[in-house]
């Protein structure tokens, strides 16, 4: 169905407006009139302070870029540019104490610590696996990944390697689930006796971390664990190859892994037009509705995924019990910034996309929130919206009078919204207590995203000199502050017990072993959620939540009142020393214009929003637009500053363009860039890089969409 048809003063495009009226309306109980009346006057009537908004972004960045040129050859004076950055109303006072009063929260947000996953939503495959990662398979996590120190060897099953595998999960049980006098290592029977756990009769340490069964009790084909919240599924089957033989009958051990997975419409997707957005909003429409289903093959067979359903169990006491198959969905909409030719205004300007996200993503969760039984996503009642790249308190408080009208439109409960807010950018971390109480009602989930929020410094600071490597700024003061300031001021307004406080992604989705060394850092900061980059990860990462008591940790914070202050957030992670060799700035604008180069080809020519890239060095790292946006905005910094010149980051350019086509060989759809660099892809990173310095707060996302779309006009 091509070009717009007319609705409510809206040119809609007629794709979108047939999804809107054929698939995602029915079974609302939403009257179309009514909705796209009210549709319209969200656009039309929201489209002014959305501009407003933005606008002040960029007198904020103008002032403070003068400020920086004005000072330019003398040392950083720390409190005057504090003092400064108040006086201009960048820096905000804080308000007098607060808790959030957040109500209908599902206990996944609220009470559950554990991994959230982050999908794109356009690939209903990944969207269907992240949401039935709550539940992985230790023993699969471990034998397939270097979990344990090294990879499994090519061929088939290897005997030797499965018995370490399971003799590892045997020492987790031991450590969550403890045995009085016993060990599960050496355990011959599990069996269920007046409502206890028996294990070769030795009951648990703590008979309370048994939480249930399924088959009969004598010999159950299924035991339920819970320690911190989080359960474990211990599966018993002597006809399984691994089960036939374990001297238990233990076939596997499942951990309840990604409680929460946000379905992404931002930063992992490339949609730049209705036929993108549609693709979107029906994967979502499927989840929320249930029926979502993709078929593939693997391996040779042809696979169908769906939703996973809950799992039924028998109480301690005897009463029947189920647990939730599938992660609570939360799901991104786009920020403020960004516009769609999806929808026209009266006057033919694009709609905020962001405003389209809040209406469109809101009316389909509708589907959710009318189910009266089956498999539900918030049994609490609650749509949950991760709202991203919010610059202060003004804008999160824009959000949530957005949510409001989209409330009113579709005849929902005030506050049945819940927001995440993504606190990535500089003006948020350093205003982030009035950000909170901006939307104190609606907030959920707040989350550090250090990639997006070092773009966001070194734009913000563009005239304050050459920043230092990127492997430096991650140690520079800053950064420690920054992670704990958002844990310390979460649990001052109220969050634990009725949100999430996240930590942002493992970017190196092969590296399980480090993952697994490093990632505990997460919950034993406070933090009730990290990312991670795949359902396997989760499963891994799930063992940290055994380890570490969030619950327990966030009380102890609390009580002991640390605190994380604004200045040590305003410390500019530049050079100090700038004694630089001609091989160490060449290499580092190498890794940068690789990483840039590998992501955007596949971002234009594919229209794939969230790549595996392998680095300089051939390591895969997870990249998407706030990975693109640090890359390219250092060299932009470099550039300005001449610690590069125009001509060397050509150079590596092309060179490095020629290092991501051998490293993309194999794949027959992929279009080179070299040797002759006059593709779109390629034009599209050297826009990134040589025009970075003028990109609003240098996002990605303005060059990215315009050239996907000549691209695809073409």
């Amino acid at each position: 169905m091509g070009g717009y048809v007319t609705r409510a003063r809206l040119q809609v495009a007629g794709e979108l407006a047939e999804f809107l009226e054929a698939r995602a309306l029915p079974g609302t109980g939403v009257d179309p009139a009514g909705f796209w009346a009210g549709f319209s006057d969200l656009l039309h009537g929201f489209a002014p302070k959305n501009r407003a908004l933005l606008d002040k972004r960029q007198d904020l960045q103008a002032r403070i870029d003068a400020w920086h040129i004005a000072r330019r050859g003398q040392p950083h004076d720390g409190d005057a540019y504090e003092a400064f950055l108040r006086e201009i109303g960048y820096l905000l006072p804080e308000g007098e104490a607060f808790r959030i009063d957040t109500t209908r929260i599902d206990p996944e947000i609220a009470m559950v610590a554990g991994p959230q996953l982050v999908v794109p939503i356009t690939n209903a495959r990944f969207a269907l696996n992240a949401a039935n990662a709550r539940w992985g398979s230790l023993y699969d996590a471990f034998y397939g990944t270097d979990a344990m120190g090294s990879l499994p060897r090519p061929g088939g099953y290897d005997r030797g390697r499965g018995a370490r595998v399971v003799a590892r999960a045997r020492v987790f049980l031991d450590s969550a689930f403890p045995i009085e006098g016993h060990s599960h290592a050496d355990a011959r029977r599990y069996h269920v006796d007046r409502g206890q756990l028996l294990i070769d009769d030795k009951p648990l340490e703590s008979p309370a971390k048994f939480a249930g069964y399924a088959g009969h009790p004598k010999a159950p084909e299924r035991v339920l664990l819970v320690n911190n919240g989080l359960h474990v599924e211990l599966v018993f089957d002597r006809t399984h190859p691994i089960g036939s033989r374990d001297q238990a009958g233990l076939a596997d051990v499942r951990m309840e892994a990604a409680v929460s997975a946000i379905m992404d419409c931002e930063d992992s997707v490339a949609c730049v037009d209705a036929e993108d957005k549609v693709l979107a909003y029906g994967n979502w429409l499927g989840l929320m509705k249930g029926d979502l289903e993709e078929t593939f093959d693997k391996g040779g067979k042809r696979m169908t995924r769906a939703l996973a359903p809950d799992l039924g169990y028998v109480a301690p006491d005897g009463s029947p019990m189920t647990v939730k198959g599938r992660a609570l969905m939360l799901v991104r909409n786009v920020g403020h910034l960004m516009t769609n030719p999806a929808i026209l205004l009266e006057d033919g300007s694009e709609a905020y996309e962001g405003l389209m996200d809040a209406m469109i993503t809101v009316l389909i969760a509708l589907h959710d929130l009318q189910k009266d039984g089956g498999a539900r996503n918030s049994v609490a009642g609650s749509v949950y919206v991760v709202k991203p790249k919010m610059h202060g308190p003004e804008e999160v408080g824009f959000a949530d009078e957005t949510f409001t009208k989209v409330e009113e439109v579709l005849g929902l409960e005030r506050y049945t919204v819940k927001l995440g807010v993504m606190d990535e950018e500089r003006r948020t971390s350093v205003n982030l207590k009035e950000c909170i109480r901006a939307a104190k009602h609606r907030v959920a989930f707040i989350n550090t995203g250090f990639l997006d929020r070092t773009g966001d410094e070194i734009h913000t600071s563009m005239e304050a000199g050459p920043f230092s490597r990127k492997d430096f700024i991650k140690r520079k003061s800053w950064i420690t502050a920054y992670e704990n300031q958002n844990v310390d001021i979460g649990l001052e307004c109220g969050l634990r017990g009725r949100a999430q406080i996240g930590k942002g992604m493992w970017a190196k989705p092969d590296a399980m072993a480090e993952m697994l060394e490093t990632k505990i850092e997460h919950p034993r900061a406070g933090a009730n959620c990290a990312w991670v980059p795949s359902p396997t990860a989760a499963t891994l990462h799930a063992l940290h939540y055994h380890q570490v008591n969030v619950a327990a940790v966030q009380e102890k914070l609390e009580k002991g009142g640390r605190r994380a202050y604004v200045n040590a957030l305003l410390d500019i992670p530049l050079a100090a020393y700038q004694r630089w060799t001609e091989a160490q700035i060449t290499r580092e604008v190498e890794n940068n214009a690789q990483g840039i180069l590998g992501y955007v080809v596949r971002w234009i020519d594919a229209g794939v929003g969230c790549s595996k890239v392998p680095d300089i060095n051939d390591v895969a790292l997870m990249e998407d637009r706030a990975t693109c946006r640090i890359s390219a905005q250092h060299i932009a910094n470099w550039l300005h500053h001449g610690v590069v010149s125009e001509a060397q980051v050509m150079e590596i350019l092309r060179r490095m363009a020629a290092v991501v086509d051998r490293q993309n060989a194999g794949d027959p759809a992929y279009v080179p860039m070299a040797p002759g660099f006059n593709g779109i892809a390629f034009a599209a990173a050297c826009d990134l890089v040589f025009k970075g310095r003028e990109q609003p707060s240098g996002y990605t996302e303005p060059v990215l969409h315009a050239r996907r779309l000549e691209l695809k006009a073409a």
